[in-house]
């Protein structure tokens, strides 16, 4: 008698290294981008539909900066003290309360400037605790050789969500009035800190009790501090997300007012950025570079093209054109980086080091914006344009000099890696160079 036929296995229906944790967080990711990219648009034309001025818009802007820049180091302690999906959920909860009573004022017609700088101040803070918070979550869901293709697919999923979110929040503003694209981020919060509520932190190893959360910030400091590659890095995105973002933010609109055509071209401009994201993630699931910093470093050259076309200025055609190839290299160096921080740091630790991380990428940013338009008064629009073009390949090249950049190699097999254990790399070493 012939045995029955064993049963044919089922297909998986994702891949080994795309975990039920690393599935919560994308789809939670992607819910609240869909949600932020349109609030950030509807904030400011709530704040000019209520008779505020471009002024005012700063205002509420900045409002949402200012507690980032202040909360975040703090927020990386509190990460690594407390179980990280707690925290995501209650920076979660604090960002849908916000929303929710931003999104009623509108749409009861009452808002006053106050209102609106208080409750995105409320939002930075919420960004200040989650962020760190859903970084060291994300590279402790993630193990093995693929872990540069999680991250890579991990960020397309985010950059899609918030491309997608900024068109969509565009659409509702003008049908349905800023109010109810608030009153969707707030919804979205809402589903996406449900979803972070699942996460499972069950192989995560217990903190030991610390001496306080003064010496959990020393304790990250210390991480970043022995590292040069770390430290170079973080000092160099200090200088260039602040030019960059002054570039983008300030001169760029300006450049396409006065000599491309309007607002319509730098909306070209900003998508075709948009979509070399998409096309850098999706390059990076498949390539991995076995030096990680040198390649993504490289790549850092190309963020200081944007600024000079805008200086010559190039046509929109050719404008679009640079803007996706820097979105392409942008994301080369963010999914290098990512693995590098999960090969090469505690598990414990993640959290406090990427505060630092943000915390210099984004401190600088508020002065370089509010100088921007003191520098074009001083030196012409041409010429700082030009100047943050050149800051941009400067410290770039500086860093290359730090030969822990060059050299820091990606790990050819799974080992007792920084980001899945603890102890890993507690005495100090930098990392496997070679």
């Amino acid at each position: 008698m012939n045995s029955p036929a064993a049963p044919a296995r089922r297909p998986r229906r994702r891949p080994e290294w795309a975990g039920r944790n690393y599935t919560l967080l994308t789809a939670a990711a992607v819910v609240t981008n869909l949600g932020s990219h349109g609030a950030l648009i509807a904030a400011a034309f709530a704040v000019l539909q209520f008779g505020g001025d471009a002024g005012d818009v700063g205002l509420v802007a900045a409002a949402r900066t200012l507690p980032l820049v202040l909360f975040l180091l703090i927020g990386g302690a509190v990460a690594d003290r407390l179980p990280r999906h707690r925290v995501m959920v209650a920076a979660n909860a604090l960002n849908c309360v916000s929303q929710a009573v931003f999104a009623v004022l509108v749409l009861a017609g009452e808002p006053q400037l106050w209102h609106m700088m208080l409750l995105s101040a409320l939002g930075g803070t919420g960004q200040a605790f989650f962020n760190p918070a859903a970084e060291g979550m994300l590279m402790s869901s993630v193990s093995g050789e693929q872990v540069s293709r999680a991250f890579a697919l991990f960020r397309m999923a985010m950059h899609g969500a918030a491309i997608g979110g900024a068109a969509l929040g565009g659409a509702l503003i003008a049908a349905l009035g800023p109010g109810w694209v608030l009153a969707v981020d707030a919804a979205a919060f809402a589903v996406a800190g449900a979803l972070r509520g699942f996460l499972d932190v069950s192989h995560i190893r217990p903190r030991k009790p610390g001496g306080g959360l003064l010496s959990d910030l020393r304790e990250g400091w210390q991480e970043v501090k022995g590292r040069p590659w770390l430290w170079a890095v973080v000092a160099q995105f200090s200088v260039v997300v602040a030019v960059v973002g002054a570039a983008e933010s300030v001169y760029g609109p300006l450049v396409a007012r006065d000599e491309l055509g309007g607002a319509g071209p730098w909306g070209v401009a900003l998508a075709a950025f948009g979509v070399g994201t998409l096309g850098g993630a999706v390059l990076m699931m498949r390539w991995k570079p076995r030096r990680l910093l040198f390649a993504g470093t490289l790549c850092v050259f190309p963020l200081a093209a944007p600024s000079a076309a805008l200086a010559v200025p190039l046509p929109v055609a050719w404008l679009a054109v640079v803007m996706l190839l820097s979105g392409v290299a942008i994301e080369v160096f963010g999914v290098s980086w990512m693995t590098a921080l999960h090969q090469e740091i505690p598990e414990d630790k993640l959290s406090r080091v990427s505060a630092y991380d943000w915390f210099g990428s984004v401190a600088m940013l508020p002065l370089a914006t509010a100088l921007a338009g003191p520098a074009e008064g001083l030196f012409g629009r041409r010429e700082s344009l030009w100047g943050c073009a050149a800051l941009v390949v400067l410290v770039t090249a500086a860093v290359l000099f730090v030969s822990d950049v060059r050299n820091l190699t990606r790990r050819t097999k799974q080992v007792a890696g920084a980001a899945a254990t603890p102890s890993a790399d507690a005495e100090g070493a930098v990392g496997r160079l070679g």
